[in-house]
């Protein structure tokens, strides 16, 4: 029996849970003995000329090793994140510490040197900056009338456009509506804050980094320094979350491998809480114009999307998300028209980065809003409205509107399953009997069907290395790097079902990249299906090699061997067998195989959400019922794993829905600077999710899996959303912007009333 499929409990956990991880602030590497610490001086000011740095106050304080303005940095401009944005525009480049202006509260200005945190932070306020404040840019209407430029030189504060707009795209529409929604700024604010040190041999750097992705870390260190890769190692150890807003070297990281050569000492940068919400980059952050159009019996025949994406400060990572979203425009239907337009500006606020999904949410945020206003326009069902236009089985493999070509799906299916899981007529039923009464508790049931892009960045393809040591036990390298999926548990898994070893000698190493110099990482759910794909490759090639040494070892055909619990035995006389221990002393050149594997496109797994929720329409408070959800990611190697995905995503993507929001005053001024002020959801305000599976492999990877990390963000944003305005809609609410708190709740019955 293979043990793929089976619920194994994740390996990690008890070396987590008891001995503790081991991060880069636990980190007692020789190399970083007498490691200085690093604190930064932030701008207090959105938008400021600097006009004055004095650092001779901070130089004198005990324990001050060193003190370095933006005048003592000879670096070239900060590479954008991974280069996937292409580089900015000369005009806009982004400086390793601001040299003339600051553009967000919380960019670096300065930076401190010192023998203890605390004596950082001492030193770090005697910093003294003097500012010629500038009208700031907050809103991203006001960024387009490019009255005040971020970047004068650049005679404008966009950064990019995409997209046309077809005129005659709603004629012979019976029915059209056109909303604008708000896509809220987040803060990813992972449990590990940012952190990195590091450490010169010789002419050798080494970073210790708290990253998704190491390799591409080491490359951009490349770009940034101006070393070769030889030069530069990237470990990335114990990660303590990451959600997308850890792609990427920061401009901090990169900054200390100046400083430790500057020095001539190693150091070491753990940000704060405050900086963290502050300085890490935000996620989403669009404004979206849906228009939609279509027949009275709830027919869709064209839709619009016009995004205007804030991409912060300085465009980066930002300034790629709208492509995503517009690839995914249309998201599970079969609409004839589709058009959408995308343009991104710079504000004075922190940079936009990726964020849990990164721009596919945001696509099906806006679809699924659509959906429900045309649905409320039509009269006809929210479910019949989105079965009606699905695309169907017999339309796979799918070409979009977007570009894109779907590989498998069964969104019929997905909706069908949903609705019965839930009970869906029993929930109207009960929600017409409350409005008949009219009761102050209201029912609101939400839907949303979704489907996402997974391994988007698929021809950089992923690497994997299985190796049979001398004692037996495995050794597995993977480019993937985890903070928090389990990719310990489920390689090994893969090694142990091609292999028959006891997943405890299988030993997986990531986040390296003198030990795995070719690589690309954790993101865009890309792990399973091009990492695992790879060590799955590995492992058989691994098998085939044994298979042909045992039988030139016995001295027998190929065919006639097996491999029965781990061991290599003739069929029918099992007492003849060799060991894997034995085969890997007695492989000449090693027993070990090396893959890079790579899919001809993405995957594109799909579901369908429904929330139910209850809304006190005297106060506006929503009470979160129910979330039940149908996924669907193809093959499941491993349901713990793909349950705890599941569970954290619709947890972020209704919060996202309810409660979470990065705001800030006409300023720039952060109004959430502190945990105290941005509010996470807890278990408290969450229910028990209902989860149901269902299984479509995809054929462009051996083992039929698609992505499932970002699903539950996807699905479960817009399906909570829908349940709240539902919850009113009958009191003539059509839309509430997200998150949907008491206090908007209440505004909009009020404006209705």
């Amino acid at each position: 029996m293979s043990i793929l499929g089976t619920r194994v409990e994740r390996r990690e956990d008890p070396r987590l849970l008891t001995a503790g991880g081991t991060y880069v602030d636990d980190l007692r590497d020789p190399a970083l003995a007498g490691a200085l610490h690093v604190t930064f001086v932030r701008s207090p000011l959105a938008h400021a000329k600097i006009t004055e740095i004095d650092t001779s106050a901070a130089r004198e304080l005990p324990g001050v090793a060193g003190v370095f303005t933006g005048a003592d940095v000879d670096l070239p401009p900060f590479v954008s994140q991974m280069g996937v944005s292409g580089p900015p525009p000369a005009a806009m480049e982004r400086p390793h510490l601001a040299r003339d202006t600051v553009r967000y509260v919380g960019e670096p200005v300065a930076v401190v040197l010192t023998e203890t945190r605390a004596q950082g932070e001492d030193a770090a306020e005697l910093v003294s900056v003097d500012y010629d404040p500038l009208d700031p840019v907050v809103d991203v209407a006001d960024a387009l009338r490019d009255e005040i430029l971020l970047f004068p030189a650049a005679g404008t504060n966009v950064t990019g456009t995409s997209g046309e707009l077809d005129d005659s795209l709603f004629d012979g529409c019976e029915v059209v509506v056109t909303k604008q929604i708000e896509n809220q700024r987040l803060a990813a604010a992972p449990l590990e804050v940012r952190t990195a040190a590091c450490a010169w041999d010789g002419d050798k750097v080494t970073l210790w980094l708290s990253n998704q992705n190491a390799q591409s870390c080491r490359d951009e260190l490349m770009a940034n320094l101006g070393l070769p890769q030889e030069r530069i190692r990237v470990i990335t150890p114990d990660v303590g979350g990451g959600f997308g807003a850890k792609i990427g070297v920061e401009q901090e990281a990169a900054l200390l491998a100046f400083l430790a050569k500057r020095v001539g000492r190693p150091v070491k940068w753990v940000e704060s809480r405050s900086e963290n919400l502050v300085a890490m980059t935000h996620g989403r952050a669009q404004r979206q114009v849906v228009t939609i159009g279509g027949r009275r019996d709830g027919t869709v025949l064209a839709y619009r999307l016009e995004i205007v994406q804030d991409v912060g400060a300085y465009p980066r990572m930002g300034a790629f998300l709208p492509l995503f979203t517009r690839f995914m425009v249309s998201g599970v239907y079969d609409i004839p028209k589709v058009d959408s337009v995308a343009r991104c500006v710079v504000t004075n606020t922190t940079p936009i980065g990726a964020y849990r999904g990164a721009g596919r949410p945001e696509a099906t945020a806006a679809v699924e809003r659509a959906m429900d206003l045309f649905a409320a326009e039509t009269g006809v069902d929210p479910a019949e409205v989105r079965r009606r236009n699905l695309v169907r089985p017999e339309q796979f493999p799918f070409d979009t509107p977007g570009g894109m070509t779907y590989d498998t799906g069964e969104y019929i299916k997905g909706l069908d399953a949903v609705l019965e899981a839930a009970d869906y007529q029993a929930l109207r039923e009960e929600q017409a009997k409350r409005r008949a009464e009219g009761a102050a508790l209201q029912l609101g049931i939400g839907l949303a069907s979704y489907v996402e892009i997974t391994a988007p960045n698929n021809t950089e393809g992923e690497t994997g290395h299985v190796e049979i040591r001398p004692d037996g036990s495995v050794l597995v390298l993977t480019g993937s790097s985890p903070h928090g999926q389990g990719h310990w548990t489920s390689y090994a898994m893969l090694v142990s079902d091609q292999l028959g070893i006891d997943l405890d000698k299988i030993e997986v190493v990531h986040g390296d990249t003198d030990l795995i110099p070719k690589g690309v990482g954790t993101m865009g759910s890309r792990s399973l299906q091009l990492g695992g794909s790879a060590v799955h490759r590995a492992a058989v090639d691994v098998k085939e090699k044994a298979r042909k040494l045992a039988a030139e070892l016995i001295e027998i055909d190929e065919a006639d061997l097996e491999l029965t619990d781990g061991t290599w035995q003739v069929r029918g006389t099992p007492s003849v067998a060799l060991s894997w221990a034995e085969l890997a002393q007695r492989a000449d050149e090693g027993l070990a195989a090396d893959v890079h594997f790579t899919e001809d496109r993405p995957t594109f797994p799909f579901g369908s959400h429904l929330a139910v929720v209850e809304v006190d329409t005297e106060t506006g408070k929503v009470n979160y019922l129910r979330h039940v959800t149908v996924d669907d990611a193809g093959v499941i190697i491993n349901p713990v794993l793909t349950e705890g995905q599941r569970h954290g995503g619709i947890a972020q993507g209704a919060a996202q829905a309810l409660l979470e929001e990065v705001s800030y005053d006409a300023d720039g001024n952060p109004q959430n600077a502190t945990l105290a002020d941005y509010a996470f959801i807890t278990a408290a305000e969450l229910p028990s999710f209902e989860l149901l599976t269902m299984e479509t492999p995809t054929t462009l990877n051996p083992l039929g899996v698609k992505g499932i990390g970002e699903a539950g963000t996807i699905g479960a944003t817009p399906a909570v959303q829908n349940a709240v305005v539902d919850a009113v809609a009958h009191l003539g609410v059509r839309h509430i912007d997200m998150p949907t708190t008491p206090e908007r709740v209440w505004k909009a019955i009020q404006a209705h009333s």
